[in-house]
């Protein structure tokens, strides 16, 4: 199952998409053209069912194969949001809204699915359902969550889920992949220091909130250093230093930390969340001041599924010829893991070339990668509900 023929005659039309989509982008869960079109296009492929507003803003699609004599329903996801990220390509089809931008190849994973579905809805070479699924809000905003907790998954019986993203540095139109966690959970933390503030000029006369939180910054790192199994993975980034006071001559009653936590295993995230928190009550005690700690857990380990892991690798492979099985952890987040929390599937990445990175100002999706990604979306419905 090499790429398929209709892809690469499909190439320009869905490579015009993906820069439309690429010239418009919408932030968290205001994808209304976005969703808009996606919507009017699985109409017009034929879709048998199209659902809107399904996690406030997602599109599901439902395509019935030729038969469905097993009642197989697989699903196929694709995110739609962009990043508050100043565009720096100069592309033709740059951003044309200043401060929103496709930083992350959202706009090329749906045109793929958008692909997909079109050849899916023409040949229906399958034995039972494919459902495809246009997400919002994965930047941050839970989209996938929200629309689980929106009944997609029992709505449409839906027993499997696929997903894809792109990822700079891995050739252009190959695969890689690991079964197990594969993307961290995302956390964040905020450090509300307080002290006793005073004139620069009598340090001694004040509890110094700045080099309290300087000790802390510090002391933070310890988790990964000193707290963890080196054989575990765990980063705690302090990302924020803020002081109510910008005076040269002040030093602040009040500092606050903000950072993140990422971590693959539930032991050290619940040990991660325990040490910010008695580190920065110990730490604060120690100078005089106090701290306050709220810490927030965000989208949990991402973990691809055993056998759909293999599955998808072998798809991947017969794709492209090329899949790494064994592809490193990644620290970054990925709200699939919702969707994966509820039923089994795999997640893999597809390779943009040598660009810039994901959620960097220069980075644009490669629409070279497109035949490959959609032969994998179509072989996914195709190899696993094979016509009876």
């Amino acid at each position: 199952m090499p790429i398929k023929n209709r892809f690469a005659e499909l190439l320009p039309e869905i490579t015009e998409w993906r820069r439309d989509f690429h010239a418009h982008p919408e932030l968290l869960y205001d994808c209304h053209r976005t969703a808009g079109i996606v919507a009017d296009k699985l109409r017009a492929f034929g879709c048998d069912e199209v659902a809107t507003g399904i996690g406030r803003t997602g599109v599901v699609g439902v395509i019935r194969g030729r038969t469905d004599t097993r009642g197989r329903v697989i699903g196929l996801r694709a995110d739609m949001d962009a990043l508050p990220i100043y565009e720096a390509t100069g592309l033709p089809y740059v951003s044309t809204m200043p401060g929103k931008m496709h930083a992350c190849g959202h706009d090329g994973h749906t045109a793929m699915l958008l692909g997909a579905a079109q050849y899916l809805a023409e040949t229906r070479n399958f034995d039972g359902t494919a459902v495809v699924i246009f997400q919002p809000a994965e930047e941050g905003g839970a989209g996938g969550r929200a629309m689980v907790e929106d009944g997609m998954m029992e709505r449409w019986n839906i027993q499997e889920v696929y997903g894809m993203h792109n990822m700079p540095g891995i050739p252009v139109g190959t695969f890689a992949i690991r079964p197990g966690a594969f993307f961290a959970a995302t956390d964040q933390f905020t450090i509300d220091l307080q002290g006793r503030g005073g004139h620069a000029a009598k340090p001694h006369e004040t509890v110094d909130t700045t080099v309290l939180a300087a000790q802390l910054v510090l002391a933070l790192q310890t988790i990964a250093s000193r707290n963890t199994d080196p054989l575990e993975a765990v980063v705690v980034s302090v990302t924020s230093f803020r002081t109510e006071t910008e005076a040269f001559n002040v030093i602040p009653q009040n500092v606050q930390l903000r950072g993140t936590v990422r971590s693959h295993a539930a032991a050290v995230r619940a040990m991660a969340e325990e040490r910010i928190k008695a580190i920065s009550a110990q730490i604060a005690a120690a100078f005089g001041g106090t701290a306050q700690v709220a810490y927030n857990r965000g989208y949990p380990v991402m973990v691809n599924s055993d056998q759909q892991t293999a599955f998808a690798a072998d798809v991947a492979r017969k794709v492209s010829g090329t899949v790494v099985t064994d592809t490193p952890p990644i620290m970054g987040g990925e709200d699939f893991a919702y969707m994966l929390d509820v039923r089994p599937g795999a997640y893999i990445l597809i390779g943009n070339g040598d660009t810039a990175g994901v959620h960097h100002p220069e980075y644009n999706f490669d629409d070279n990668a497109i035949p490959a990604g959609c032969s994998w979306w179509a072989g996914i419905i195709e190899e696993r509900m094979p016509v009876a």
